[in-house]
């Protein structure tokens, strides 16, 4: 009899690798009977990783939209699944494990019924522990094994990997090709090792940018792979995933037991998602991302990430271009700074210890390579700006790199005082749900059905509190309409200033727009500050959102504060990473030129210090 391969839609990963957002709630429960009606897929991926930040960034609730989203599946009893970033949860940086506890507890009563879990350090000392969360919650523990190409990861390395997730007690193993790079051969061997270690539940997740995963998809399958996660149009291929279609017919042609696809519904599916694309979605889907790209295989870069890196880089290059300009420089095209991206990650790679490039060190590599461009660009050195999260990384502290730090990092950390780690990460992330309970009662916020509201404020504290204000909804709508305005106005230009009135929850705002300013929107005049002060101005280097803590537990710097130089004195975050800004010099901090939340771009003045 031949072999069953079953599909999963990777629906969330889908829009990922497209753009920047996912669809709203109504737009989620309108495709999920047709997908059900499709009658192919055994597995929808519903939710995880940037999903629920993207949610609270337009300014839904993503516990409603999760629990809406998961019904009709888990009524067709077709399986739900989600992606989990292990000690970072479902955000960029790492989480408490009370957090984290409660995090299986609160997605499995949502409806989710797998939890793929993934570190992409692949060190097993922060995947273990998930296991164990995963089915004290009621989940099935989905651990992966994060693919790339390197000397160091060999089929011997993950093989050893999924012997440790296996004899941990994990149900199923997902080779997670998130970049797409894995060689047919290499992932055709993996999982015959794997196979015979024990006849587990193999899922294979590749994406299609590089141009190798249909010949990866019969590879696995041949070696023995259950599942196989696929895309559809009009968001597959490019850096998405190979389509439902040309998967199933590939593996029916090679003797495979497979599902039929209902062609009228695929239809209807794919009519919905280009309406949803119409309404807002197209608006932050680059076209370059529509593409397969075999530029892809040297950098490795996931396809997820693609999604979101073409729409950062306009704004890069924006900013290394104003630069240039004021200094009489020939300005970049954007081709020429994707180029100069690219050799640059895979030449701080292998310095920076080789970790997967998967969230969030793909960010960590990515953003590194960027920020020495851009220094680079303006005549500075290489290395100059390194953010928290990243040394944190490099340190050791989000657990251990696969490969050996560079000298010349070990001697920069060494000469900043910094200290290197060896300890279960876990420790260094002490619980903190005690303290998000007494803010939720002091802000008079409910804590939600069965602890939901409590685990979101803690997982996304910051995208909570934005929500919870309305300023999520109202700068998003602000972003929305000047994004139409360009479209829809002749020449794809508009002038500026624009001032447009958004409804949040039935109050109005207005919301003023620039072409190179982005004005917060509030429900009360911004907070003031004192009154414009003297001294030394302090600009920031580059374009973000202004924070003067990037934790809850920090302590702000107020006016009146005295600073030492080389005291970090607020944050910008930029690339999803917090890039610690500290004082030129000694002095009292005279004007806070921004509220916290605030879009600043480079060279703003931020703060001033007598």
């Amino acid at each position: 009899m031949s072999k069953e391969v079953k599909f999963s839609l990777v629906f969330r990963d889908m829009w990922q690798s497209a753009g920047k957002y996912v669809p709203r709630v109504d737009q989620l429960i309108k495709v999920a009977p047709a997908i059900i009606k499709m009658g192919c897929f055994d597995r929808v991926e519903t939710n995880g990783g940037g999903f629920e930040q993207v949610n609270l960034l337009f300014g839904e609730n993503p516990n409603n939209a999760v629990r809406q989203w998961t019904k009709p599946f888990n009524e067709a009893g077709i399986q739900t699944h989600m992606l989990d970033r292990a000690l970072n949860g479902l955000r960029m940086s790492p989480v408490p494990a009370d957090v984290r506890k409660l995090f299986y507890k609160v997605k499995k009563k949502q409806g989710t019924d797998i939890t793929r879990t993934f570190c992409g350090l692949n060190d097993t000392r922060n995947i273990i522990p998930s296991i164990g969360y995963a089915h004290d919650g009621g989940m099935i523990s989905q651990c992966s094994l994060c693919i790339t190409s390197s000397p160091i990861h060999t089929v011997e390395y993950y093989t050893k990997i999924a012997k440790e997730l296996i004899d941990a007690g994990c149900d199923e193993i997902c080779l997670k090709d998130m970049a797409g790079i894995g060689r047919p051969d290499f992932l055709g061997k993996l999982t015959a090792n794997i196979k015979a270690i024990k006849d587990i539940t193999i899922q294979y997740h590749s994406h299609a940018g590089p141009g190798f995963n249909m010949a990866s998809i019969l590879e696995v399958c041949k070696a023995g792979c259950d599942y196989v996660d696929v895309g559809m149009e009009p968001l597959s291929w490019g850096t998405g995933h190979a389509d439902v279609i040309a998967v199933q017919s590939m593996l029916k042609d090679a003797g495979f037991k497979v599902k039929e696809i209902n062609m009228e519904a695929y239809m209807e599916v794919r009519t919905l998602i280009q309406e949803m694309m119409n309404d807002f979605l197209g608006y932050y889907i680059p076209s370059r991302n529509r593409l397969m790209n075999s530029l892809l295989i040297g950098p490795g870069l996931p396809g997820g990430m693609m999604g979101s890196l073409m729409t950062d880089l306009e704004t890069n290059l924006e900013t290394i271009n104003k630069w240039k300009e004021k200094n009489g420089k020939p300005t970049l095209t954007q081709d020429q700074l994707l180029i100069k991206l690219f050799d640059e990650v895979k030449y701080v790679w292998p310095m920076m210890g080789y970790p997967c490039l998967v969230t969030p060190f793909s960010q960590y590599v990515k953003n590194m390579a960027l920020m020495n461009v851009m220094q680079m660009e303006k005549g500075k050195e290489r290395w100059s700006m390194i953010a928290d999260d990243i040394w944190d990384m490099l340190l050791g502290k989000s657990g251990k790199l696969p490969g050996t730090l560079a000298p010349e990092l070990v001697a920069i950390a060494k000469e900043q005082g910094r200290e290197f780690h060896d300890e279960d990460p876990q420790s260094n992330y002490p619980d903190a749900l005690d303290t998000f309970r007494e803010e939720m009662k002091k802000e008079g916020w409910d804590l939600g059905q069965d602890d939901e509201e409590l685990f979101e404020l803690a997982m996304h504290p910051q995208q909570y509190r934005a929500y919870k204000s309305g300023k999520a909804k109202a700068e998003f709508e602000a972003d929305l309409a000047e994004k139409k305005a360009k479209k829809n106005t002749s020449g794809g230009e508009m002038s500026f200033p624009q001032t447009v009135t958004v409804d949040v929850n039935g109050e109005k705002y207005k919301v003023t727009i620039g072409a190179n300013d982005s004005s917060a929107a509030s429900n009360a005049p911004a907070a003031a500050s004192a009154a414009p002060g003297e001294g030394n101005e302090l600009a920031s280097p580059l374009e973000g959102k202004f924070y003067l803590v990037k934790n809850s537990n920090e302590a702000a710097v107020k006016v009146g504060d005295t600073v030492k130089k080389g005291q970090v004195v607020c944050y910008v975050e930029a690339m999803k990473t917090f890039n610690a800004i500290a004082s030129e010099w000694d002095g009292v901090v005279t004007e806070i030129c921004l509220t916290s939340g605030s879009s600043v771009s480079e060279d703003d003045i931020i703060m001033k210090i007598k």
